[in-house]
Order: C-alpha cells, then sequence, then structure tokens
C-alpha cells in the first residue's frame, strides 16, 4: 500500500515522502529522487514500478522547506517554478534528506539503491559520491553530473542520457565520465530520446529508451 509518510532530516525538520513496500519478496530499498516537479504522478508511478520489481521504494519530497506539497506542470510557467525551487534548496540539505532516507530503507533491511531523473538525476550523482551505504546509483538525465565528473562515485553507478536532449550534450557529459573514471562509470546514450524520457508524459516519453535504461538499472541493482 503506497501513502505519504513523514522523516526528519538532518536539521529535524521533517519532510513528506511517498512510500510504497516491495510488492514481490524484498530485495532491498530504492530512493526515487524527483525532476523539479515535485511529488507527481510520474514519481508516484515510479515508486510503484520500483514496488512491483522487488524493491521497498520511497520518494522524498526535496521542495517540502519552501513549499508544501509543491506540484508543477510541464509547462513554461511549471518548469520556471520548478527551477526556482530547485535553485533554492542547498545541495547538502538535499543530500541529508537523501541520506534521511537511506537510514529508514537500512531498518528494514537489504542494500539502498538511489535512482533519479533530471534534478533528481543530479542529485543521485552526488549521492552516489558523497553518501556511504548506497549499494548502487543510476542517474537520469542530470545537467549537474557533467560539472561534477571528478566526483568518484563510492557505489556502482551508471548515467543514462537522452541523444536529442537540447540542455544535455550527452557526449560531452560522456567523455567527461570517461576522462576521470574510464570505463568503471557507464554512461547509456538512448538515441532518438529526448530530456525525460522516462517520464510518461506525452511530450517527452520514449517507452524504447525508457524500457532499456530502466533494465540495465534493475540489472545494476540487484547485482549491488
Amino acid at each position: 500500500m503506497a501513502e505519504m509518510i513523514k522523516l526528519a532530516g538532518a536539521d529535524g525538520f521533517e519532510f513528506n515522502a511517498w512510500h510504497e513496500q516491495a510488492f514481490t519478496p524484498h530485495k532491498g530499498g530504492v530512493i526515487v529522487i524527483q525532476e523539479i516537479f515535485g511529488i507527481d504522478r510520474h514519481v508516484r508511478a515510479d515508486v510503484e514500478r520500483w514496488a512491483k520489481m522487488g524493491y521497498e521504494a520511497i520518494a522524498p519530497a526535496m521542495f517540502d522547506r519552501l513549499e508544501r506539497e509543491f506540484h508543477a506542470e510541464h509547462d513554461d510557467e511549471g518548469i520556471k517554478a520548478g527551477i526556482a525551487q530547485a535553485r533554492a534548496t542547498p545541495l547538502e540539505q538535499a543530500l541529508g534528506d537523501i541520506a534521511a532516507c537511506r537510514d529508514f530503507l537500512n531498518k528494514h533491511g537489504g542494500r539502498v539503491h538511489v535512482v533519479g531523473y533530471c534534478y533528481g538525476g543530479s542529485l543521485t550523482w552526488l549521492a552516489a559520491c558523497k553518501l556511504t551505504g548506497i549499494a548502487a546509483a543510476s542517474s537520469y538525465y542530470g545537467s549537474m553530473v557533467q560539472a561534477n565528473a571528478a566526483l568518484k562515485p563510492l557505489c556502482p553507478s551508471i548515467v543514462n542520457l537522452g541523444r536529442t536532449d537540447p540542455g544535455i550534450p550527452a557526449d560531452d557529459v560522456a567523455a567527461a565520465i570517461a576522462e576521470h573514471h574510464g570505463e568503471s562509470v557507464p554512461v547509456y546514450i538512448y538515441e532518438g530520446a529526448d530530456h525525460g524520457f522516462n517520464n510518461e508524459s506525452p511530450e517527452r516519453y520514449s517507452a524504447e529508451a525508457a524500457d532499456l535504461a530502466r533494465h540495465r538499472t534493475l540489472e545494476l541493482f540487484d547485482k549491488a
């Protein structure tokens, strides 16, 4: 059963998190990190997908300190509002909330993994590099990955990018990762896929890319 729960960050602030138990025999935990649009139906659908694949899943509401139950549409106004929320949220604070989710899932047994999209893809890369106790991480089209490519992941990690993403030059990101990590951090570039290809909104979704990236992510998590 999926439900909204509250968790305390390192600063004592209680933030919301969308939580769902594993449907099948428990394989561990997955922290699902949102895009800039908040805990919307797409994030909840992703949490459900991971639960169906055997992982207890949780998605922290990253912007709760600024605005409870923040939700933005996928239009120009919503994108502008979401970017403002992300820029106003200190990275260390965000990582602290991810760590709180890690600690919550650790209590229930199994290894804890991280997957994130857009804004969450950047946080996933940073969490992999800065937080201990993460078993594996799969970053999707995070705009801050290239600038932080020199950071060394503390766990097995992969990066997923859309070839036609206008804001993230896939080849440049891949080159930066390869420069610092060689082949130890696979970067997968999905031909014909735009930014947000895992999101099932009509304007962004690519079923082929989403399915392949999820298969690779599940394989990474199951082996970690």
